[in-house]
């Protein structure tokens, strides 16, 4: 072998330790996420804040990666990177600026702002993320392209298949067609309270019979009175004859998030209960307070709760409506339309990532995540709407005003979208926080979140100890009644109608006042 041939081995040899080196790293992420820890989404939300206040102009938002649990920002330089990742983020150094993206988003609003559009930061792209629906064509279609060509690079264009619009409906209350607690489980409401509180007794109570008592719609009284029924032992079934249980009653001691309520010939649904200066209320939608300004929770206008005392549309998509009976015990608690509720006891602003779910008296409770931030949608018709949250979550319409969670905190109220609970597609929110300041309201009835024994109303200590609701049960097996309400509506419970949904709802608030130990716990 002469001196060549050795040193074009050497060479090779040489090359293949440097691949050999350099292999392991070959398909590494360019964001350095190795390094990176995981955080709780509420961890993960603090430090992001904080970093974002840090990183100021060289911070271009962020995010959460739900499937690594990982905090990622997004930054503009190296140095800024640095620092991210000393705090344990993983940092992704990209092309655009905060200032580059809101930028696009004004050019969005003044140049191509037409009917079947929205958009919204996408931190996970680095883009401002427009949507065009399926009415978006022939000269809309070229506006709104005109004005996206000029911004390749910080604006990526996606059809909907569906058509935004906000989502109140005109038909009766039928939650569960898609998912939640059906008409045809509040067709079996009667005889479920009898049979269940004939073979249960009060520690069989779940935790949203309260929540369900003044549903209104025939969904949420399947669920809510199966659950009434199965506490009341002998109080509900065996109390008998003392009267049917009367949709008032229930409404009586509030709704829940996401229950069905009436007004102007319009469905919508309740977001979240709040008390503002002692005073028990609930917010919705703008776009449903500009419809009526009383509102009931029965489609027949009988049963009145409230009357509108704010109402913004179309610049944001929020109301206000307070409780006309002003010892009305609102519960902060969220209806899961499975005879269950949700406590809420907090407030908090949405962030891309983060797992959400929503509670409406159409589709009941369906997920998702919250994919953008301060949305823009164009309804049509000059209603523009912005500083929404934008999510893969659906819903249809009757779901409008319904309550977007995340756990125990209250996150947005449902505005509209396209798509429906069948193909899926995109649905606005807007952000509760916002709502709460702009009416001086606070979650629930100032008494950090009431359990469900408070809904039904003189069953306080229902929520947060089980001897007192254990106590009340006994009473109500005896026909007291008291903690449920009254007499006449323990005895509803057992005799509540199959297609009666006041009455089956009434039925859940004679167990709820009864309601053992799982009543504090809630869904947890």
């Amino acid at each position: 072998m002469n001196k060549r041939t050795l040193a074009i081995s050497g060479a090779a040899v040489a090359a293949l330790g440097a691949a050999a080196i350099l292999l392991p790293n070959a398909n590494a992420n360019p964001d350095e996420t190795s390094g990176a820890k995981t955080f709780s989404s509420p961890v993960a939300v603090k430090l992001a804040r904080s970093l974002a206040a840090d990183l100021g102009d060289n911070g271009a938002g962020w995010y959460y990666d739900n499937a690594n649990r990982q905090l990622v920002m997004n930054v503009v330089d190296e140095d800024s990177a640095e620092g991210v990742r000393a705090k344990g983020a993983v940092a992704k150094i990209v092309t655009n600026s905060m200032e580059d993206l809101k930028a696009a988003t004004k050019t969005l609003g003044s140049d191509a702002s037409v009917p079947g559009t929205a958009w919204s930061i996408d931190p996970v792209t680095n883009k401002v993320q427009v949507t065009a629906d399926r009415t978006v064509t022939g000269a809309k279609w070229a506006t709104l392209t005109k004005a996206t060509d000029q911004m390749e690079g910080t604006v990526s264009v996606k059809r909907s298949q569906g058509e935004f619009k906000k989502f109140d409906g005109e038909e009766a209350a039928q939650p569960g067609d898609n998912g939640g607690a059906g008409a045809g489980d509040a067709a079996g409401a009667g005889d479920a309270a009898g049979a269940a509180g004939a073979a249960g007794g009060a520690d069989d109570a779940g935790a949203g019979g309260a929540g369900d008592a003044g549903a209104g719609g025939a969904g949420d009284a399947g669920a809510g009175g199966a659950a009434g029924g199965e506490q009341g032992a002998g109080g509900a079934g065996d109390a008998g004859g003392a009267g049917d249980a009367g949709g008032g009653d229930a409404a009586a001691g509030g709704l829940d998030g996401g229950d069905a309520i009436f007004g102007g010939g319009a469905r919508c649904s309740l977001g979240f209960n709040v008390s503002v200066d002692g005073a028990p209320g609930f917010l919705t939608a703008g776009h449903c307070g500009n419809a009526s300004q009383t509102w009931t929770s029965d489609e027949a206008g009988a049963q009145q709760v409230g009357t509108v005392q704010d109402s913004q549309f179309p610049a944001s998509d929020f109301a206000l409506v307070m409780y006309d009976d002003a010892t009305t015990q609102a519960s902060s608690t969220v209806d899961l339309q499975d005879g269950s509720t949700q406590e809420i006891g907090r407030a908090v602003e949405a962030s891309v990532g983060l797992k959400v779910q929503r509670s409406g008296s159409t589709t009941g409770v369906t997920d998702g995540t919250v994919t953008g931030l301060n949305a823009t949608v164009n309804y049509g018709n000059g209603d523009i709407v912005n500083g929404l949250i934008q999510t893969d979550v659906c819903a249809e319409p009757g779901d409008s005003g319904g309550a977007m969670f995340a756990e125990d905190a209250a996150v947005g109220l449902t505005s509209g979208g396209s798509g429906d609970c069948t193909q899926g597609g995109e649905t606005f929110f807007q952000p509760v926080t916002g709502a709460l300041e702009a009416t001086g309201a606070v979650i629930g009835a100032g008494d950090g979140g009431a359990g469900g024994g408070d809904a039904a109303g003189g069953a306080g200590d229902a929520a947060g100890g089980a001897g007192d609701a254990a106590g009340g049960a006994g009473d109500a097996a005896g026909g007291a009644g008291d903690a449920a309400g009254g007499a006449g509506d323990a005895a509803g419970a057992g005799n509540a109608g199959a297609g009666d949904a006041g009455d089956a709802g009434a039925g859940a608030a004679a167990g709820a006042g009864d309601t053992g130990s799982d009543a504090g716990q809630g869904l947890n």
